[in-house]
């Protein structure tokens, strides 16, 4: 696909110079496969897999078809079309950052890391796969796996720089937005110059919105990983074309440098956690407490009374107690909670409406919530909740102080990581196709010259 190009671009950047960081800057235009250790190429697919089970039911959403054809219509493309992943048809390649961003924030499952508070994949993903198919074809396996990797290490890096520096807590987007202009630069093949630029262009336009506001008022708005996506992208073609940037300080800023100096070495794709419900994080503690002491006290759910839960202040402020929509049962604790323990489990069909099964909602709007000053404190690095239960009878049962499942400390196995693929792709795409995904991710060889695995993944998740 032809690429407009800007014959004064050059003379302007240097009429411009911007405050820099080589170091990242041949970081991200040098960074190869060499380098990545093999648990790290592996944590990679698993990420991976995981982001396309959660696209796939996100493409179900009203959230997720809004943004499709929002991106159909509104971000047409001159120069042809990107084709919008799990809905097929076309879109330039920042709406098609833009949709697969929101698709996957539709629904809340898909990997995080705690030091940014935030997600880097849902928004690295789906941008990834815009700018290969813009760029071109043929493209391997080490495109993909390669990049998605770079994306989440800069990405990471920005978010826990911008968390250091500034008061608002900001939404993903704010940082997914750099990590994506600087995987656009390697993609398309920046020079320093214009990835300097593309990265200072990302984080002044990136969404820094506010997420505490959606959290007291949850829309579909959410984490703004989409938008950063978006931001990301357009970033790195107006770079390419010769528009200029404001520095990137989360990059730039002596005061963020010791964030920066352990690239290569520290790995913070191996940092993720992973989620096995559909629903915020911080409302996960507690109810994997609630869970585990129901199976070891083999207490009936229909026989509790009334929950108590204690956790730290963010997860409090989920206090939306009957959802009016899946956004706001996304975004609160009393509901999945109460759900978990009247059903046993916690899938995408608790948090769909209707919200209307009584004995949930009678737990639910009952349950106490309450902050501890120590979870407080040790909050973002640990997100902990203890619950107490009291039975009909009278009988209370109280937790330990629980952290959420699948923790970095203690990951899901490949086996638990493909059920809960198989939970959330195989009624929206069919078992066959799930399972061909789930082999050709899993196959990807980074290190075999011509290894085509990512264009065959493409064409399927591109598809309806």
């Amino acid at each position: 696909m032809a690429k407009t190009q800007n014959l004064k671009k050059s003379e302007v950047f240097e009429n411009l110079p911007l405050p820099r960081n080589p170091f990242v800057e041949d970081f991200i235009l040098e960074f190869s496969k060499d380098s990545i250790p093999d648990h790290v190429l592996h944590q990679g697919k698993r990420c991976l897999l995981d982001l396309i089970g959660v696209l796939a039911a996100g493409s179900t959403t009203p959230m997720g078809q809004i943004i499709t054809t929002h991106a159909c219509r509104h971000f047409a493309s001159g120069e042809g079309g990107i084709t919008l992943l799990a809905d097929g048809r076309l879109a330039s390649p920042a709406g098609v950052a833009l949709a697969g961003g929101v698709m996957i924030d539709s629904i809340d499952a898909h990997d995080g890391m705690r030091l940014t508070k935030g997600h880097a994949g849902c928004g690295i993903m789906p941008a990834l796969f815009a700018l290969l198919e813009y760029r071109g074809r043929p493209f391997q396996d080490d495109d993909l796996l390669t990049n998605l990797i770079l994306g989440y290490e800069i990405s990471i890096r920005a978010g826990i720089a911008l968390h250091q520096s500034a008061c608002d807590y900001h939404t993903s987007g704010a940082w997914v937005a750099v990590g994506t202009a600087a995987m656009a630069g390697r993609v398309l093949g920046f020079d320093q110059d214009t990835l300097a630029h593309a990265m200072g262009i990302a984080e002044y336009h990136g969404p820094r919105s506010q997420m505490m506001r959606t959290i007291d008022h949850p829309s579909m708005v959410k984490d703004g990983s989409g938008w950063g996506a978006m931001a990301g992208v357009s970033a790195a073609f107006l770079a390419e074309d010769g528009f200029t940037g404001a520095p990137a300080i989360t990059v730039t800023a002596e005061s963020e440098a010791s964030i920066w100096q352990d690239l290569g070495q520290v790995w913070h794709m191996v940092d993720q956690y992973i989620k096995p419900w559909p629903i915020c994080r911080w409302a996960q503690p507690a109810v994997t407490a609630a869970l585990d002491l129901m199976a070891a006290h083999h207490l009936n759910g229909a026989e509790v009374a009334h929950v108590e839960v204690i956790s730290f202040h963010e997860a409090v402020r989920l206090s939306t107690r009957i959802p009016q929509d899946t956004e706001a049962a996304q975004y609160s604790l009393p509901w999945p909670v109460a759900a978990a323990i009247r059903r046993g489990h916690l899938h995408t069909a608790e948090i769909s409406a209707p919200f209307d099964d009584p004995s949930i909602l009678e737990l639910s709007t009952q349950m106490t919530l309450s902050e501890d000053d120590d979870y407080n404190a040790r909050f973002p690095k640990e997100r902990l909740a203890r619950v107490v239960i009291t039975m009909a009878d009278g009988l209370r049962y109280t937790s330990e102080t629980t952290a959420a499942t699948w923790d970095p400390e203690s990951p899901p196995s490949d086996d638990d990581l493909i059920s809960k693929f198989h939970d959330f792709a195989d009624p929206v795409m069919g078992r066959k196709k799930a399972e061909a995904l789930v082999e050709l991710v899993f196959g990807l060889d980074v290190h075999q010259p011509n290894a085509s695995n990512a264009e065959v993944i493409t064409d399927l998740i591109s598809t309806p």
